[in-house]
């Protein structure tokens, strides 16, 4: 299957991949960056999957999300009749639920299903016995349960079931994950469990406030968006993959089961402007929990809970997407310096504060902290927003989000009330602010750049405008919006950054797809500088991106016309609702 032919459910906990065919290829339990119980997706079908679908494995004719929801319905039309099959996860009250129900919609459909469980990430095969007709696999910490309505036989590593299903017909499977060493959880009521998540999704999306031409896109990024949060704790994953590659059959891959600070403060500036304000409060509470200690210490990513160690590894098992090797867990990029976060952090923070998130001490005693490390280390090289694994520079980028973080210190004082150093603040804000237009721009191109002294450019200097470091038609953000336009675009989108054999920047080796965050952001200033129709025109290109269910994931690769990158990626869906607000 191409990224592209996979679809997600989730329970704001967790999250699977959910196959055109009806395969079930990537499940992560009880959280979204536990080992995966079917890591089909990065290896074979002997890594675990669970397939459903008519004999003879084929695409489903037609699928779609019920409206407003994360309830997937996939149909199949064979010779002989039409058969629907609904997956979901509903919000768990305690253990982790997959149900897939299968409902015959007129004449007679034969069906088979296949389930291998492979615990830690593939590797593991479990032991599986039968209980009073169900089915239970045990490996070391993990248990699940498969409660099926038609007899499963096992040969092979796997157990399999054929049945024939009638119209009128509605049978239900529920997949259970729970401790190994806690006894088997009472099973659920399916019907009663889909109306309730139905509900659920419906009272949600209800809340949405925007209106414009976009809609049906934007609430289907915002409901992406909301299923990337670990509901416990208010943390949002980047993506709920790993290792799906930015270059097919390269190195570029990696672990996005975190919570970036960067991704996850644009994450709640679009939930903020969409009217979600509970889930910027429950953000807020989960950031003070995972940077409490000294300013210094801070991260650009934690675990869903706040960890902070998250070590690199590789799994020498698994073959990688389509050859794509290694396959990694965790992330090394946890130790890099990357200083445009407290920029990030404080720009959402005085957003969410600006439309009515209510204020709190502890906050601003915190984000004092911050300003004090932004103040005695913003002059020093980074990694940057790209997490580039070359020498440290002096990302343009990252000098106009330490301006952006005094910038909203000052503009809490001035708003809000709030006590500090202000006269300070606003010295350094505008020391930082000369420094960039001396040192990051060249005047003969008229064009900011990459870093300090570099000819290189990056799309991430698209986002000046829309910080307010410089109005959208000042000149030199003209300038540099028509050189990214010129030298940055493939086939009509966007790359991060010039990559190439003689380019150090990244430290890595292969090419990578056009990113579709910063096609996003082109359209964001396109609108901004008064260009309606030609950012009209690439958004709606941009959205022709999505699959046939609404999703995007982090790159496109104009290579191939396909997706690349972990999927589905918040990182693609914040700039898309932005982008579609511009525009209205």
């Amino acid at each position: 299957m191409r990224i592209e032919d996979y679809a997600l459910i989730g329970d704001m906990q967790s999250a699977a991949l959910v196959a055109r065919d009806g395969s079930i290829d990537w499940l992560c339990l009880p959280r979204f960056d536990s080992p995966a119980c079917f890591a089909a997706l990065l290896g074979s079908e002997r890594n675990g999957h669970w397939w459903l679908g008519p004999r003879g494995r084929r695409p489903a004719t037609r699928r779609r999300y019920r409206p407003d929801t994360l309830i997937l319905e996939s149909e199949w039309d064979t010779p002989t009749g039409t058969v629907r099959v609904i997956d979901f996860m509903p919000p768990r009250d305690h253990n982790p639920d997959v149900v897939r129900i299968v409902e015959g919609v007129s004449g007679s459909v034969e069906m088979s299903t296949q389930l291998r469980v492979r615990f830690d990430y593939g590797r593991i095969v479990p032991w599986v016995r039968r209980d009073n007709g169900h089915l239970q696999a045990i490996g070391g910490p993990d248990s699940v349960w498969l409660h099926s309505p038609v007899p499963l036989k096992g040969g092979d590593y796997a157990h399999r079931a054929a049945f024939t299903v009638h119209e009128g017909d509605r049978l239900a499977f529920v997949f259970t994950w729970h401790p190994s060493h806690e006894p088997m959880p009472p099973q659920i009521d399916c019907d009663t469990q889909l109306d309730e998540t139905e509900a659920m999704w419906a009272d949600w999306v209800s809340r949405c406030t925007y209106s414009g031409p976009y809609r049906e896109a934007v609430v289907r990024s915002l409901i992406t968006l909301k299923g990337l949060t670990y509901a416990p704790t208010g943390g949002i994953v980047a993506a709920p993959t790993t290792s799906l590659p930015e270059d097919l059959g390269g190195v570029r891959n990696w672990d996005y089961r975190f919570c970036w600070l960067r991704d996850a403060t644009m994450t709640l500036d679009a939930l903020i402007t969409s009217g979600y304000l509970e889930e910027a409060a429950d953000w807020r509470a989960w950031l003070l929990r995972a940077i409490a200690g000294r300013p210094q210490d801070l991260q650009i990513m934690y675990g869903v809970a706040g960890e902070r160690r998250l070590p690199e590894l590789r799994l020498d098992w698994l073959d990688g997407y389509e050859d794509s090797r290694p396959v990694r867990i965790g992330n090394e990029a946890v130790k890099q310096l990357q200083l445009d976060v407290y920029g990030e952090v404080m720009n959402c923070l005085f957003v969410a504060r600006s439309r009515g998130l209510a204020p709190d001490d502890r906050a601003w005693s915190i984000q004092r902290q911050l300003l004090d490390y932004v103040e005695e280390h913003w002059d020093e090289p980074d990694e940057g927003l790209w997490e580039v694994r070359g020498p440290r520079r002096h990302f343009v980028h990252s000098k106009v989000m330490c301006w952006a973080a005094l910038d909203r210190a000052v503009k809490y004082v001035e708003r809000f009330g709030r006590t500090g150093p202000v006269d300070r603040w606003r010295t350094l804000r505008d020391a930082i602010h000369a420094e960039i237009c001396d040192k990051g721009y060249d005047p003969q191109r008229n064009t900011f750049t990459q870093s300090y002294g570099s000819s290189e450019l990056d799309s991430a200097l698209l986002l000046i405008p829309m910080l307010g470091f410089l109005p959208a038609d000042d000149p030199r953000v003209v300038g540099t919006v028509a050189a990214i336009e010129k030298e940055l675009m493939s086939d009509g989108f966007v790359l991060r950054y010039p990559v190439a054999a003689d380019n150090e920047v990244d430290g890595l080796p292969g090419a990578e797809g056009a990113f579709l965050a910063c096609s996003f952001w082109l359209v964001e200033v396109m609108a901004m500088q008064g260009r309606k129709d030609g950012a009209r025109e690439l958004f709606e290109r941009l959205l022709d991106l999505r699959n046939d269910v609404g999703l995007l994931a982090e790159e496109y690769d104009p290579r191939y016309a396909r997706l690349v990158g972990n999927f589905p990626q918040a990182f693609s869906h914040v700039p898309l609702i932005h982008a579609a607000r511009a525009l209205a």
